[in-house]
Order: structure tokens, then sequence, then C-alpha cells
């Protein structure tokens, strides 16, 4: 299979959005000094919470993010890049109802990026908990689907990377939903639910940026040089 320009531009959007995402999580945690951040107690949502104090009646911890609109800049760049590589790649990825369907739930995801970011937890708490559940149900649930596509589609020949991706981004969101750490705190829980999407995407990148070119633009870039 060959990868036109626009794919390949979504490809590269996917692999750039894992790396912007995991470094405004280290980056911006790096800055909490008094509590240090912690990634087994605290939530990814806390880096970016616009005000100091105590949060969260069910696990109360004191939040305090002095780069608060980095964090929230770096999610919403995020979303953005997530949404621009599945449109830009929605061919490539193959037809089919279960892969259209993938598709659809990974756009969602992305949505939910979008909202976390453009609502901070203690803005707008439902709209950031909106954000959140589509992160991690409508895209994780994407995930499953585009393990669980044809073989003959390019999402089914890829089953074997996004599987095992689906099934520990969706057992982490049960995990966290219910409160379970497992020894990670319900903190890290909530890693092991949001991370698999992001890293699958940019896994998924550079795989496709080895495809070739269209042979078309390459014949007609050999006529053109024959000219």
């Amino acid at each position: 299979m060959n990868l036109s320009r626009p794919a390949r531009i979504g490809a590269l959007c996917w692999m750039l959005a894992a790396p912007l995402f995991l470094a405004a999580n280290v980056i911006v945690g790096l800055r909490w000094t008094r509590p240090p951040f912690s990634w087994a107690e605290h939530n990814i949502s806390d880096l970016g919470n616009v005000g100091c104090g105590i949060w969260d009646t069910t696990r109360p911890r004191y939040v305090c993010s002095p780069w608060h609109d980095g964090m929230n800049v770096s999610v919403l760049v995020t979303a953005m890049l997530l949404a621009a590589g599945t449109v830009l790649t929605w061919h490539v990825a193959g037809s089919g109802r279960r892969a259209r369907a993938a598709q659809s739930l990974l756009l969602l995801g992305a949505v939910g990026y979008a909202l976390a970011a453009a609502y901070p937890a203690d803005v707008d708490e439902n709209a950031h908990v909106l954000g959140a559940l589509l992160i991690m149900g409508m895209g994780n649930l994407g995930l499953l689907l585009a393990a669980l596509a044809p073989r003959a589609t390019t999402l089914g020949r890829l089953r074997a990377l996004t599987l095992p991706m689906a099934l520990l981004a969706l057992a982490g969101t049960t995990l966290f939903f219910t409160q379970h750490g497992l020894g990670l705190g319900v903190g890290g829980m909530e890693r092991v639910a949001v991370f698999p999407l992001p890293v699958w995407a940019c896994c998924v990148g550079v795989i496709a940026q080895r495809l070739p070119a269209p042979h078309h633009s390459r014949s007609a870039a050999e006529e053109s040089t024959r000219r």
C-alpha cells in the first residue's frame, strides 16, 4: 500500500501527539514544589487546574500547578494533532463498518482532549469530565474496534500492536473509575487508561511513514524528469 501526501502529514501529526503530551506531563509536573507532583496520587487533570487548594472530595489532595496554562495549551495541541491524524489518514485505514466506527470513536477521543484542555476541572468540572469520558471511553473503545478491523485493512494488519494497547487502556479505565490503583495509585492507573491511545497513534504514525509514496506520483515525477 502507498501513502499519499495528506496521509503522510496525518501520520506525522500522530507521531508528534504522544511526545508532546508526555513531555507536558513531565515538565509541568516538575514545576510543582509544595507538594511535589505525584503520578500515583495526582490526576493528569490536576496539572491543568488554574487555582490552588484542596481538590476532589473523593480523594482530597492539594493541587497547585504553576504552569497550568502550558499544560492546557499542550493538551489542546495534542487534540488537534490526534484529530488531524485521524482525518488525514481516513482513507488509509481501510473501509468497512468497523474501521469507520473505530475512526469515528478515535475522533471523539480527540475531541475529549480538546474539551479537557478548554475546561479545566476547577473551571467547569462537568465539561471536563465529559472530555475525560470521551478520551477514556470513546477513544479506548475506538482503539478496540481498530484492533478488531478486518485483517485485509490497514488497521487489521496492525492488530498485534493495537489489541494489547486497547485491552490495557480499557482495563486501566475500568480500574481508574472504580478507584483501584493496584499498587500504581489511582493517578497512576489513570495514566494506564490515557497513555495507550496517543502512544499507539505515535507507533502507527512511524509505521505509516515507512510506506512508499503513490506509484502515480513517482511516475509523474519520472515523466517530468524525462521532459
